[in-house]
């Protein structure tokens, strides 16, 4: 897919400040922005290092002022807003075009007869980024002088600079900035032009995003080096920040190995359906359209290293840019469309067996903090999410080396959750439901907590929780016949599930309650977490939960109530509680998050639904073609965490949600598979 973008964006600021993009280095480290170059975020910047992979995530590098000098005029390529909503300069106005080339964004500058491109990439496992000039076209010398503005601080922070000095030194082909000795330093290079070491503060970065979140929205950054150049027709020079001195310098050859390493990407994907046995006949599925060959390059940017004890590889996955860290919730939700789908096994594999290392008391983390090393363990799906996702990987690859390393973790996360856990977390024997909670705690994935209130609590027996429970049972009997074991337990179990489970129907309504066993008794609000009871199971041999009838009242339910062109909202707009729009500060977001508010997500589950119920591929794809024009909105490339229940939908969130690009993903090939049945 060509995502291009003339002057009718570029050139007007509401629209080219509007629409983000974003590179990544696999170690938990980015680098975003928006096409106009104006900073509305504080975690836009050209290199946001992860400290600690995949975490300890610092602004350094926050953006090159650039001014072009051609045929005696002055040219500034860059923009910024100041404190009281002041634009200046407007760069932007010069800007011919922006593509996203792969994952690489490139813009292109028009200075009279003179183009001049720019293109911004990391390097995978590095916290490097390169900025890449190239005088396209020209009728003489241009001259460009480009100011580095720095700072060191925490991505989710704000700096007021006052009387901060930081050590800044000359060395050959650079320059190293030290926030104080304990920091880690910043190297600049050039592999070209004149760079010389500044030490000057700009105060006032007016965040324009921050602002409408409620949050801090003045920055301060330091100008502390400048480089000036003479570019001739055809030449091209590289900018390279990074926390390491010793880098390659060679822009060319770093350009073709980040362009190479998304062609691998693509070839994996191409590979997957025949390296799959899931995959009944790939020579017979039609061919996927650009827009789903930009989602697989997208999935790469949420899959990260995270080192073990001892220096041990792992891996995992960061929730969304540009706040998230990796939770477990969306890890194991997300793992299916980010790794099988693309053809990716062995990072499939690895993210399962580092997941299983954190288990505790039968529960995998929900998030690894920013700041300390415990993790938090209070999610009651996040574990049943593991085992579906073990399971997806299991019926993708056939891999039954895997099963006896992860079947002590399974059979721990069964036997907690029987017995009992963490936060009220046990089995009811008398109707073999889950029951999960406890005052003050959100557990499921509708999670928003103000202060001590809990915006949708859920206590008591939720209605996903409990499918993906049974699920569970059912995969467990299967890995257990797998290995030899007794599975009768299993088995027993899930047939009391699936008994206890007809009580989730509420005929009232003619569609499920949300929850049972409530404090105050069962909850009959229509939400979505119900589509999981028919979206899953996915395979003949897990007998399904519902009856046919059942399954498509609540799909068509779902289609008439809660759905929209980017996925389903999380409460009906009649109901008293619902808020259209995801806006305002902290409180007003965390009051909407779940109240009306758009998950992108879910429209994988529905989707799926939908094609179960009634059969048809060609309507089921329709209701992920928005997504397609969604890509170039927002952050391009790239699909968002959330959107307004109102019209127009605006996107909200995370910018770039792997629980988005993945489900998309999954989803788009589900119905390729059925195609060729």
């Amino acid at each position: 897919m060509t995502i291009n973008f003339g002057r009718d964006i570029c050139g007007t600021l509401s629209t080219a400040e509007s629409r983000e993009w974003l590179v990544t280095n696999g170690i938990g480290g980015y680098a975003c922005g928006t096409i106009a170059s104006v900073l509305t975020r504080r975690y836009h910047g050209l290199l946001i290092a992860a400290t600690k992979p995949p975490l300890g995530r610092s602004l350094m590098l926050a953006k090159l002022d650039e001014v072009a000098q051609y045929h005696q005029r002055y040219y500034p390529l860059y923009a910024n807003r100041w404190v009281d909503d002041i634009v200046d300069p407007d760069g932007y106005q010069y800007i011919e075009s922006f593509q996203l080339e792969g994952t690489i964004p490139c813009w292109t500058f028009a200075c009279a007869d003179a183009l001049l491109e720019k293109r911004i990439w990391m390097q995978p496992g590095e916290n490097t980024t390169y900025i890449h000039y190239t005088l396209r076209r020209a009728s003489r010398l241009l001259k460009l002088k480009l100011k580095a503005l720095v700072n060191y601080r925490d991505h989710h922070s704000s700096s007021q600079s006052r009387r901060w000095q930081m050590e800044i030194l000359p060395f050959h082909q650079g320059i190293s900035i030290s926030a104080f000795p304990s920091a880690p330093s910043l190297y600049l290079h050039s592999d070209r032009g004149k760079l010389s070491a500044v030490h000057d503060w700009y105060h006032g970065f007016e965040l324009a995003r921050e602002r409408d979140r409620g949050l801090d929205e003045r920055d301060d950054h330091l100008h502390a080096a400048t480089l000036e150049i003479e570019l001739e027709p055809g030449e091209a020079f590289t900018v390279i920040a990074s926390t390491q001195r010793n880098v390659n310098l060679d822009g060319h050859a770093a350009l073709e190995f980040r362009r190479s390493y998304d062609q691998d990407l693509l070839q994996q994907w191409n590979q997957a359906t025949v390296q799959s046995p899931s995959h009944p006949d790939p020579s017979h599925q039609p061919p996927s359209p650009l827009w789903i060959q930009q989602l697989v390059l997208a999935a790469d940017q949420f899959i990260v290293n995270r080192p073990l004890e001892h220096g041990e590889p792992g891996k995992t996955i960061l929730a969304g840019y540009p706040w998230y860290g990796d939770w477990g919730r969306h890890a194991m939700i997300s793992l299916p469309g980010l790794t099988l789908t693309t053809g990716r096994f062995d990072v499939a594999r690895s993210l399962l067996l580092t997941f299983a290392h954190y288990l505790d008391q039968g529960m995998i983390p929900n998030v690894f903090p920013d700041l300390g090393d415990t993790p938090a363990y209070n999610s009651v799906d996040a574990s049943l999410w593991f085992i579906e996702a073990v399971h997806a990987y299991y019926r993708t690859t056939g891999d039954d080396s895997v099963l006896p390393e992860l079947f002590p973790a399974l059979a721990a996360i069964i036997d907690s959750y029987r017995y009992g856990t963490r936060y009220t977390i046990q089995l009811d024997p008398n109707d073999g439901l889950l029951y999960a909670g406890e005052t003050g705690l959100q557990l499921t994935w509708m999670d928003a907590k103000i202060s001590e209130w809990v915006v949708t609590p859920r206590t008591g027996k939720p209605i996903e929780v409990n499918a993906l429970w049974y699920n569970a049972l059912r995969v467990m009997a299967q890995i257990a016949q797998r290995l030899g074991k007794p599975d009768d337990d299993y088995t027993s179990l899930a047939e009391q599930t699936a008994q206890g489970f007809d009580r989730f129907w509420n005929p009232d309504t003619d569609y499920c309650f949300d929850v049972l066993d409530g404090p105050s008794g069962n909850d009959p609000t229509l939400r979505p977490n119900q589509i999981l009871a028919v979206s899953l199971p996915e395979e003949p041999d897990i007998a399904p939960l519902l009856t046919a009838d059942q399954r498509k009242a609540i799909v068509d339910c779902c289609s008439q109530t809660l759905l929209t062109s980017y996925g389903l909202r999380s409460l009906p707009t009649d109901h008293p509680n619902y808020r259209g729009r995801y806006e305002g500060d902290q409180v007003q977001r965390d009051m909407a998050c779940h109240q009306g508010t758009v998950w992108g997500w879910l429209i994988g589950p529905f989707v799926q639904s939908h094609l179960k119920v009634y059969g048809n591929s060609a309507i089921a794809r329709s209701f992920l073609e928005p997504m397609s024009a969604h890509l170039q909105s927002s952050c391009v490339g790239s699909l968002s965490e959330m959107f307004d229940g109102d019209a127009p939908l605006h996107p909200r969130g995370a910018f770039a949600h792997a629980g988005t690009v993945a489900e998309v993903l999954r989803t788009w090939m589900a119905i390729a598979q059925h195609e060729t049945r």
